[in-house]
């Protein structure tokens, strides 16, 4: 019989996680409720959020429980159905953890068309990391031809999209990663205009060089010191969207409090954070469009594979040490 490789949460790391903060166990696959079904999973997405969940704190969404299968987003093929909508081989999207097999609700899923597009971008730029790069820019950012965007973690899964989205927008897009090889990404397969590697760029001379009529619209995917480096550019009534922090998301403990926001006032800056569930009613109609360029050949996309859920937690570390090129994804 088929054996289930999960990988649960064994300790809530103190600062950066610990590969003994993860357990590799082994299940039972699952016999599927009236309603579900279960699924092979294909693709697994691995992405800096899983790090607040690992928290025993009170978040957006539930903290994973000690003994729990880490939770994540996932492409499966359904190996036995409960439910009228989906058969077996059907292949769909759902949030279905760290494990070789799931059971879902059918009403949670969504099936993918496998001629359309390559299963695996349901979970980047045809999934949520793409609708957020969409909805950040656009919905909070409301960048408009002639902006110029700045973009950290530029080459990732969700600042990849992004700066390609300004750029289809008539934006000028200035990336900002981490290495050289990302920034050769970010420009080459990308389309920024340019980057900036701030491990070993002067960021206040780049960002003075690149943008120097200012900062419209600032994609922020780290905080810290990067994002301290573009408040000191932004132009007038420039807009900040605050898609995430990973730069502080091991910090133990945490700062206690917000950096100095005085450079709002002057410069009249709109600053907000949000979440791409904020805007699933309009998920459709985006994902559409995300699709037709992707089809156009407008969206590139770089995708990091693991092979084997036992390296998850490995590669999760490396992912919030910025280790990984494009989007992360494990092959259970």
């Amino acid at each position: 019989m088929a054996r289930n490789l999960q990988v649960t949460l064994a300790a809530r790391p103190d600062g950066e996680p610990q590969e003994s903060d993860f357990a590799l166990v082994e299940g039972d696959v699952p016999e599927p409720r009236e309603g579900e079904v279960v699924v092979r999973n294909l693709w697994l997405s691995l992405d800096p959020y899983m790090r607040g969940r690992m928290n025993d704190v009170r978040s957006y969404v539930p903290p994973v429980q000690l003994g729990e299968v880490m939770g994540a987003q996932a492409v499966g093929e359904v190996v036995e159905s409960r439910s009228p909508a989906y058969a077996a081989g059907d292949v769909v999207v759902g949030f279905f953890g760290w494990q070789q097999y799931a059971a879902a609700p059918a009403h949670q899923l969504r099936k993918l068309d496998p001629d359309a597009a390559p299963v695996s971008t349901a979970l980047h730029v045809l999934g949520m990391t793409g609708l957020t790069a969409y909805f950040g820019l656009f919905a909070v950012a409301s960048a408009t031809a002639g902006d110029t965007v700045v973009v950290s973690a530029a080459s990732g899964a969700v600042g990849q999209v992004a700066g390609q989205l300004a750029k289809i927008a008539g934006c000028r897009a200035v990336g900002i990663a981490g290495s050289p090889e990302k920034v050769e990404d970010c420009v080459s397969l990308f389309g920024y205009d340019a980057a900036l590697d701030y491990k070993r760029d002067d960021l206040r001379e780049g960002l003075k060089r690149e943008c120097p009529d200012g900062v419209d619209v600032y994609f922020d995917n780290v905080g810290g010191e990067v994002s301290a480096a573009v408040h000191r550019r932004l132009a007038l009534r420039s807009r900040i969207a605050v898609c995430g922090q990973i730069a502080e998301y091991n910090q133990s403990p945490p700062e206690g409090g917000p950096r100095s926001v005085s450079f709002m006032i002057a410069k009249r800056v709109r600053m907000e954070g949000f979440l791409v569930n904020d805007f699933a009613r309009e998920h459709e109609p985006a994902l559409a469009r995300l699709a037709g360029w992707l089809r156009e050949g407008r969206l590139n996309y770089r995708e990091d594979v693991v092979e084997g859920i036992e390296h998850a937690p490995r590669a999760f570390i490396g992912l919030l040490n910025g280790a990984n090129r494009g989007k992360l994804l494990v092959k259970p």
